[in-house]
């Protein structure tokens, strides 16, 4: 279609989506954030980091003991997000030179890690104070990037803690790649994505058909729908998930084609309210490194 010019504004009843199409494949990507243009029924969060985050205790300083520095530190950290993890520090966070966002490098101890989460003090922030429960139908995205492929674990989604295992958390939905199952679970093909989710302790895991891949953006979306049942997207292509129960291993997965309905997740438990994680673990003693360019996450105003 060539451009075209409107003399009157445009409508929708379903959104609009910005995409692009891969020349040598045909296939189209959805390439919108934050779903499209805002719906006046939800609520929306975008978080770019303007600031960096900091662990918890920078955000809390002694009024009296007249430290500038300390207070300088409080005063440029990131208000809505802090970080923590096994021997992670403020300093182990910062602003890449080449790329957008934030460049998160744990400490060099195995299973050291760097994980990035909303402040939990009560009435720090709407990405905490808000509640993201399954029955609100919560839209959830991030962007991130790996420079290297190491040894290493990463997660990103909705969970009830910070612990990367599958077996953790009752109520999930989160993307994970591991380079093997030491101080973790078995996957049956350590180079790919997988996605988990969990109802009420029964664990699912899809493996996607996405080889992980060094300096490359990952695009992570998640959709929950008025049934409670989530969809997800990887760089703008849909995917199936499993409904076959496994707390290891992984059903292979396929992208969801053209005028197909999408394989959904079960029924999440109702009424459970969940917290954006992102984090990096070392699976050796050597620091690793996550790139997080963006979040954001958006639900109904009433539920």
């Amino acid at each position: 279609m060539a451009n075209t010019t409107f003399s009157g504004p445009i409508r929708s009843e379903n959104n609009v989506q910005l995409v692009s199409k891969t020349a040598s494949t045909g296939v189209v990507h959805d390439r919108t954030q934050c779903s499209g243009l805002k719906d006046a029924r939800r609520k929306y969060l975008y978080e770019a980091f303007y600031q960096r985050p900091g662990l918890n205790a920078i955000n809390i300083i002694d009024p009296d003991a007249n430290d500038a520095t300390a207070l300088a530190v409080t005063q440029a950290a990131n208000k809505n997000f802090e970080t923590l993890g096994t021997n992670y520090t403020t300093a182990l966070t910062t602003f890449s030179a080449t790329q957008a966002g934030i460049v998160m490098t744990t400490a060099t101890a195995d299973q050291d890690q760097g994980i990035l989460l909303p402040h939990l003090d009560t009435n720090q922030t709407a990405w905490s104070g808000t509640k993201w429960g399954t029955e609100n139908q919560v839209e959830w995205e991030c962007s991130i990037s790996l420079p290297a492929l190491d040894n290493q674990k990463v997660w990103a989604g909705l969970k009830l803690t910070n612990d990367q295992l599958v077996a953790t958390d009752a109520n999930q939905m989160f993307f994970k790649y591991q380079t093997d199952a030491t101080n973790s679970e078995a996957f049956t093909d350590f180079t790919k994505w997988h996605f988990v989710y969990s109802v009420a302790n029964t664990d699912y895991i899809s493996q996607l058909p996405i080889t992980v891949a060094a300096d490359t953006q990952y695009h992570f979306k998640i959709e929950v729908d008025s049934d409670r049942k989530a969809t997800i997207y990887v760089n703008g292509i849909q995917y199936n998930v499993t409904t076959t129960a496994g707390s290891t291993g992984g059903t292979a997965v396929t992208a969801v084609q053209p005028s197909k309905a999408a394989t959904k997740t079960d029924a999440l438990t109702n009424d459970v309210d969940l917290i954006p994680y992102i984090g990096i673990e070392n699976g050796a003693a050597a620091a690793e490194v996550l790139n997080v360019h963006y979040q954001s996450i958006s639900r109904n105003v009433f539920e």
